[in-house]
C-alpha cells in the first residue's frame, strides 16, 4: 500500500474510532449499568461476578463488532428493519426491569436454593440477559448498525472501517469490564439499604428506557406508513 494511501487510511480509522467510542459509550453506559448488574447478580459470589464481568465484556465486544461491520447485511437478509429491532428489544428491557422492580427478598432457605441455582446457570445468563439487553441493548445495536452503515467506503478492502470497529468495540468493552469489575466495591461503600434504593430506582429507569425504545421504534414504523 502506498504511503499516502496508508496515512489516509490510518487518519480515517482514528477519526472513526473516536466517533464509534464517543457514540457507543453514553448508550452502553456501563457506569449506569453497575447497580443493575449488581441487582441481577445479587445471588452470586465475588469470584462469580468477576467471571461474569469478563464474559459480559467479551460478549459486548463481539456484539458491537458484528453490529458495526455486518449488522445491516444481517437485518437485510432476514428482512428486519431497525424500528422492529427497537420494539422487540424494548419489550425485553421492559420485562426485565419490571421483574427486578417487583422482586422481593425471600426466606433464608429459599435464598440458599436460589444461590445454588444461580451458580449452576451463571454462564447461561452471561449473554442473556446480562449482555443482551442489559449491557448492549437495542439502542446500542441500532447506533452501531447505523454507524457501520455510514462508514466511508474505499475501493478494495475497507481496512479503516475494520480497524475502527475493532478498536472502538474493544475500548467500549473494556469500560464494561472495569465498571462491572468494581461494582461490588460500590455496593460495599453504599451499604445494603443504599443498594436496595438504587436497585429500585435502576429497575424503574430500566422500565422507562424500555418504553422509550419501544416508542422510538413505533414512531419510526408509523412514519414509514
Amino acid at each position: 500500500m502506498p504511503a499516502p494511501l496508508k496515512a489516509t487510511v490510518m487518519n480515517v480509522a482514528v477519526k472513526n474510532t473516536i466517533l464509534i467510542f464517543g457514540a457507543l459509550f453514553p448508550i452502553v453506559n456501563p457506569l449506569g449499568g453497575m447497580p443493575i448488574f449488581l441487582s441481577v447478580t445479587r445471588e452470586y459470589s465475588s469470584a462469580d461476578r468477576g467471571k461474569l464481568a469478563r464474559r459480559i465484556s467479551l460478549n459486548s465486544f463481539l456484539l458491537l463488532v458484528v453490529s458495526l461491520l455486518v449488522g445491516t447485511h444481517i437485518l437485510s437478509f432476514f428482512g428486519i428493519s431497525l424500528p422492529v429491532v427497537q420494539v422487540g428489544g424494548g419489550l425485553i428491557v421492559v420485562s426485565t426491569g419490571w421483574t427486578m422492580l417487583n422482586w422481593k427478598p425471600d426466606e433464608e432457605r429459599t435464598q440458599t436454593i436460589e444461590r445454588q441455582r444461580a451458580r449452576k446457570n451463571m454462564m447461561d445468563q452471561a449473554f442473556y440477559p446480562l449482555t443482551l439487553p442489559l449491557t448492549v441493548g437495542p439502542g446500542s445495536i441500532s447506533v452501531a448498525i447505523t454507524l457501520g452503515a455510514n462508514f466511508p467506503r474505499h475501493a478494495g478492502m475497507n481496512l479503516d472501517a475494520i480497524v475502527a470497529a475493532v478498536i472502538g468495540a474493544v475500548a467500549t468493552a473494556l469500560t464494561v469490564w472495569i465498571c462491572y469489575g468494581f461494582a461490588e466495591r460500590l455496593a460495599r461503600l453504599i451499604g445494603e439499604t443504599g443498594m436496595g434504593v438504587i436497585m429500585r430506582l435502576s429497575s424503574f429507569l430500566l422500565v422507562c428506557i424500555g418504553v422509550q425504545i419501544i416508542w422510538n421504534g413505533v414512531s419510526a414504523l408509523v412514519k414509514s406508513l
